[in-house]
């Protein structure tokens, strides 16, 4: 069997909630031994739903080949403990509130002088530094406060993003930076000193609805439409189906109005000739296509736009995912029995992949005490 590509890196995870565990659950995957550092009740995630088989769906999902090691941090032993630990480790993730771990003796500055190899990934809502410093922050406060919530919804009010969108992209950004640091010090030899916070992750995926907003264009609340493109949104059929198509191109667009819309008009008419001018008049373009779905049942409607080669998607529900043809599953050990859930997305051909089991509280205590000897 081919070895994992993190085979033999140790990673120490001091972590709760969600970014920082999706980044390590990642590098788990990838066969890097992580230790998940928990206070004596554990991380709270453990506690913030029972819906997988009476555990935390979150827990569940996200730490998954982990080992876990409770450790009071507040005390001489647990510091030992850990420092200990980062002898033997390659990185080091963690998101306490800023500056947490700095106070307890394991500041980024103290840990380059004694383990120059070691990775360090800190994450924080805001950064270390900067008037919103010290605030806590969680995943919807970061939707709030970098303006997602204001484009998200529909026109009456704003919405959530209806799954921890920043707390995800976070802990992939994180994941992303610990692989590049692991190549430079492949290079180099050298560590790294990573942070990443929240609203800056969260600031950098919203760079096109805020240059909009400076270019006089400020983006509004639509719904299952697009702002910058027509007609991109959902439709009913004739039986009251709903589909949501995609137009991306002139081409598209003139095959559209060929073969759904059987009508060729709208190719050179000046109010749906460009994407500018569909979006322009969004309403009239809207009206034109909405007409044509309701000459069709939802069977014909798709039958059409597959014939077309048109983008088109169903409006599922998390039933509708459950059922859907394309859903891969993955089997996970947990101290409840097994559970199934969505495989993860990168799909190694020639090196399937097994993922670890959920530990159970303190379960790898002993063995995370039997690190390898100091890579430093």
């Amino acid at each position: 069997m081919t070895a994992l590509p993190l085979a033999g890196l140790t990673v120490v995870a001091v972590e709760q909630a969600v970014a920082a565990p999706f980044c390590t659950a990642r590098l788990a995957d990838a066969g890097a031994r992580v230790i998940k550092i928990e206070r004596p009740e554990g991380d709270f995630a453990r506690g913030y739903d029972a819906a997988v088989k009476g555990q935390s769906s979150y827990f569940v999902w996200l730490n998954r080949g982990k080992e876990s090691h409770v450790l009071d941090l507040a005390s001489e032993a647990g510091k030992r403990a850990l420092d200990e630990l980062l002898a033997g480790a390659d990185v080091l993730v963690q998101n306490l509130k800023s500056g947490a771990l700095d106070r307890l003796g394991f500041g980024p500055q103290r840990l380059r002088t004694r383990y120059p190899r070691l990775i360090q990934c800190a994450i924080t809502g805001y950064g270390d530094s900067g008037p919103y410093a010290n605030r806590k922050a969680y995943d919807l406060l970061v939707q709030a406060e970098t303006g997602l919530a204001s484009i998200t919804g529909g026109p009456e009010e704003p919405a959530r993003v209806g799954i921890s969108v920043v707390d995800i992209a976070t802990g992939a950004t994180a994941h992303a930076a610990v692989l590049e640091a692991l190549i430079g010090r492949g290079i180099t030899g050298e560590g790294a000193d990573i942070r990443i916070s929240m609203f800056d992750v969260m600031a950098d995926w919203l760079t096109v609805p805020l240059l909009n907003h400076e270019a006089g264009r400020s983006p509004t609340r639509i719904g299952l439409a697009h702002p910058s493109i027509a007609p991109y949104g959902v439709f009913s059929a004739a039986d009251g189906g709903q589909i949501l198509i995609s137009i991306q191109s002139e081409r598209e667009w003139a095959k559209f109005c060929a073969e759904f819309l059987q009508d060729k008009s709208p190719i050179s008419d000046p109010r749906f000739a460009s994407n500018v001018a569909r979006v322009q008049n969004r309403a009239e373009t809207d009206a034109l296509v909405g007409a044509a779905f309701l000459r069709h049942s939802t069977a014909a409607a798709i039958d059409l736009l597959t014939r077309a080669d048109v983008a088109f998607a169903s409006v599922n529900d998390m039933e509708g995912l459950a059922r859907h043809p394309h859903l891969r599953r993955v089997e996970v050990a947990t101290p409840a029995g097994p559970v199934h859930f969505p495989a993860p997305a990168a799909i190694f051909t020639d090196a399937p992949r097994a993922l670890g089991p959920v530990p159970a509280l303190g379960s790898g205590t002993q063995a995370a005490c039997d690190a390898p000897p100091n890579k430093q």
